[in-house]
């Protein structure tokens, strides 16, 4: 059965498209520009551990890049994020309130959703991470070099936040 596309799928596709050529352009510019000048606060991720009685491990920080709300689907946003992993850095068990796809600037990061394998992602590599599936995981698979992924966010709440920690 072929499926017609509604105006509502063909936002949220195109919303996909922008954040893609966004990502064109850091990619074509060899890397992020302006970081500093970037809206929003870091963000570092809080209580990130290798699990009960391991020692902490470093924890990624999250520079929102941009937000812009999505006119063709009201209630919506687009975030685009540089997220960077210090050497042997962890991020727990989360979710994220919409869409998210991550595409791999630098270095190696393991990562596993919810229902599915563990996965090692290389630069240039992506990873699709439905609305509030559980991410068990991230991590930088280096304990000697960074990694860095770009994280491209479409959700409902005008920019709000981009990450629900699991407790």
């Amino acid at each position: 059965m072929i499926e017609v596309a509604s105006s509502r799928n063909l936002a949220v596709l195109g919303a996909a498209a922008a954040g893609l050529a966004l990502f064109a352009v850091v990619v074509h510019l060899g890397g992020p520009v302006a970081v500093a000048d970037a809206p929003g606060a870091h963000v570092h991720m809080t209580g990130a551990d290798a699990g009960e009685g391991a020692p902490a491990r470093p924890t990624t920080t999250v520079k929102p890049l941009s937000c812009e709300k999505l006119p063709d689907l009201p209630g919506h946003s687009i975030t685009t994020a540089l997220v960077e992993f210090p050497p042997n850095a962890y991020t727990p068990r989360h979710r994220h309130p919409g869409s998210v796809t991550a595409f791999v600037l630098n270095g190696t990061l393991r990562s596993q959703l919810e229902g599915g394998p563990a996965g090692t992602f290389t630069k240039g590599q992506t990873w699709f991470e439905p609305p509030g599936v559980v991410h068990l995981f991230a991590e930088n698979a280096s304990a000697t070099e960074p990694a860095q992924l770009l994280a491209i966010f479409v959700a409902e709440d005008d920019c709000g936040p981009l990450t629900i920690f699991d407790r």
